[in-house]
């Protein structure tokens, strides 16, 4: 490992660093524009000058590789000059935008020119103007603030894997567009507001809304797909304005999708802000009393037999457990699942139903199959860490269908089921492939556990791999890409009915009550039911529901969840629920008051307890060898891969006019032909 001095301080760092990250390890801030740890090096801005011993002129410290002996300075007069004049041609052509710029506050060249700004300008020419790029309905363009350092146009290449951002023109006529002046094809575009240095790209739902330092700033969770996000919540007066990424390598690295950062507008709209009771076909308010009354003269006059209950993808795991302890204990009942179709889940054991090989196990991976999953809507912070893999590993990636574009090359077969099970029955190439690789990794969506062969295929894939010893104590190849918030929790909880199939016996008109804790999914024709839902928007649960009770978006309530890969994260409370709409907890607490005159959990700390109790009861109860199941039930299938609408997976992002605009903008590129 070369050594060398920075400032006088010897330092010793890994073969391959930069001049720049040695500093920074040695303790000396480096100012910088155009490097970033997770893009590649362009050396453009130069702001990052560093005096080196032996050398007449600054060098540019992040493109430098770091050599033993040498000798580097960082705070000398000589360096300061350097970075001065940098600033001033980097201030040549920027306007005085400062006080109208969505930027201010939180902008690397503000902060730097408090630094190395000069007072005036030798630049006497004629400033240049740029005009305004259309780059959809998300990123808001000022491209005379632009200081081409060129991390936009390296983001959308190298991270999202379109190349339809870049430069054009020469020197002072350079200007970055996206060729076609469309809207960026990229669930991950809107990440280039973060990495913008300066107020060229801006976010265009929040323009002119708030500064940073009038903004409450809370660290929290995503709940817009299951890869559980670690995202910051901004609210202006308990109105939440924006929605940024938090650094977790282990997670969502700094990036987050766009459906995350900009479906926060649907917390205003739909919103359930009072109780309401169905009348004539009509919806009245009503107060809670009113409201916990008919409920209970609903259970008691009906049989528990009748009573069935479901929980919907965006409630946290303490929503959950209680609604589990409200039908356990106060109804003496079982009827309850978190499923809204028919697939198909063993949970004798946790590995079958989770990410296995974790998210940040990806980029170890050196084969990648895809079975009825599509990663890039159904996970897209989990693609690109699939992309990262192909692009700096050359992983193989296969899927069993062509999904479109997925941002990498991959192989396609014919999407047959037959073809699989001759895969996993060993006499394909590929299945000599999976054998032959150190650490394969088998995605499993949930299209595929949703067909009539599903138990047969996933044991015969779970043998096979366990056949051939790719189980190890530090690899898991087996992965399920579950697609809703709140999967993974509530099957570690147990809310699910494996001895009867409640669905089905729904959709038969079986039962007399029906109860559904933000549950927006439920395809069944209602008759004669008497159905309560709890939620947070008027969505299609609601629209069915005789009894409405408001409950808490994600925003609005503690609450734990657990993401794809097993891990449990805590989302915070950044603002309050509207009108007299509770936390969901809370009003299930409060029902079981009514009906039994005890509640279930004397306050949110007992109700946590007792969950992490049975969680921690759950995992000692199941079995811990791998049994070998077959079922021998087998049907050739079309495996169809059954996507969500990406803009409208959920409650919150059905409710969101960002949204809308989003889906509409990529209707009008499919429409005209252009999408590449």
């Amino acid at each position: 490992m070369p050594k060398l001095k920075v400032n006088d301080i010897e330092v010793e760092v890994e073969e391959g660093l930069t001049v720049l990250q040695a500093c920074e390890k040695a303790g000396a801030e480096i100012p910088r524009f155009c490097y970033h740890e997770k893009l590649s090096i362009a050396g453009n801005c130069r702001m990052c000058l560093v005096e080196m011993e032996k050398s007449p002129k600054p060098i540019a410290s992040c493109a430098m590789p770091v050599a033993e002996g040498m000798n580097i300075k960082t705070n000398t007069a000589f360096v300061e000059k350097a970075r001065k004049g940098v600033m001033e041609f980097l201030l040549a052509n920027h306007p005085l935008d400062c006080p109208v710029c969505d930027q201010g506050g939180e902008c690397d060249l503000q902060d730097q020119s408090m630094f190395y700004g000069v007072d005036k300008s030798r630049f006497k020419e004629n400033k240049r103007a740029v005009p305004e790029k259309h780059m959809g309905p998300l990123i808001k363009t000022q491209m005379t603030r632009c200081i081409h350092c060129t991390r936009c146009v390296r983001f959308v290449t190298e991270v999202a894997g379109v190349s339809e951002l870049g430069a054009i023109g020469r020197g002072e006529d350079m200007q970055i567009t996206t060729y076609l002046e469309q809207s960026m094809q990229s669930e991950l575009s809107a990440n280039v507001i973060d990495l913008c240095p300066v107020g060229a790209l801006t976010s265009k739902p929040y323009v002119f809304e708030a500064r940073p330092w009038e903004l409450k700033k809370t660290e929290t969770v995503d709940v817009m797909d299951a890869v559980g996000s670690n995202v910051r919540v901004d609210t202006y007066d308990w109105e939440v304005k924006r929605v940024l990424p938090i650094i977790n390598e282990d997670i969502n690295e700094e990036w987050i999708s766009d459906k995350t950062r900009y479906a926060c507008d649907g917390l205003l709209t739909q919103r359930l802000d009072t109780p309401f009771i169905k009348y004539n076909g009509k919806f009245e308010k009503a107060s809670w009393d009113e409201v916990f009354k008919i409920i209970k003269s609903k259970f008691e006059n009906s049989s528990k037999e009748k009573i069935c209950g479901f929980v919907g993808d965006l409630t946290n795991m303490e929503t959950g457990y209680i609604f589990k302890e409200f039908f356990d204990r106060t109804l003496n009942n079982k009827n309850y699942d978190s499923r809204s179709d028919n697939r198909f889940l063993d949970n004798s054991e946790r590995e079958n139903y989770i990410f296995n090989s974790s998210i940040n196990g990806i980029e170890d991976a050196d084969l990648i199959f895809l079975i009825g999953a599509n990663p890039r809507y159904e996970a897209t912070i989990l693609n690109a860490r699939i992309r990262k893999a192909f692009v700096n590993n050359n992983t193989k990636v296969i899927s069993l269908n062509d999904v479109g574009d997925l941002t990498y090359s991959y192989k396609n077969l014919d999407g047959q089921t037959q073809t699989l099970k001759t895969i996993f029955e060993g006499s394909e190439e590929i299945s000599k492939e999976i054998i032959s690789a150190s650490k394969p990794m088998i995605i499993i969506g949930e299209s595929l556990l949703k067909f009539n062969s599903a138990e047969h295929l996933f044991n015969l894939i779970k043998n096979f791999l366990k056949k051939n010893n790719k189980f190890t104590e530090d690899w898991n190849p087996l992965n399920i890409l579950s697609c809703d918030a709140s999967t993974v929790g509530n099957f570690d909880l147990g809310i699910l009915n494996n001895e009867k199939n409640l669905l089905e016996e729904l959709k038969s008109n079986k039962f007399e009550i029906v109860f559904l804790v933000g549950q927006d999914n439920l395809d069944f024709n209602k008759k004669n039911e008497f159905v309560i839902y709890q939620g947070s928007h008027g969505d299609k649960g609601a629209e069915t529901a005789d009894i409405i009770l408001p409950g808490a978006a994600y925003t609005e309530q503690d609450g734990y969840f657990t993401n794809l890969e097993g891990k449990m994260q805590k989302a915070y409370k950044a603002s309050y629920p509207p009108g007299e709409a509770k936390e969901d907890w809370q009003i299930i607490n409060e029902l079981a008051e009514v009906m039994n005159n005890r509640k279930l959990f004397n306050d949110k700390e007992e109700l946590e307890s007792s969950m992490f109790n049975y969680l921690k009861l759950q995992q000692e109860k199941r079995i811990t060898n791998i049994k070998e199941k077959t079922n021998l039930e087998f049907q050739n299938e079309k495996l169809n891969i059954q996507l969500k609408d990406y803009y409208f997976s959920n409650v919150i992002a059905r409710s969101s006019k960002t949204m809308v605009e989003c889906n509409n903008s990529k209707l009008n590129i499919k429409s005209t032909g252009t999408e590449g």
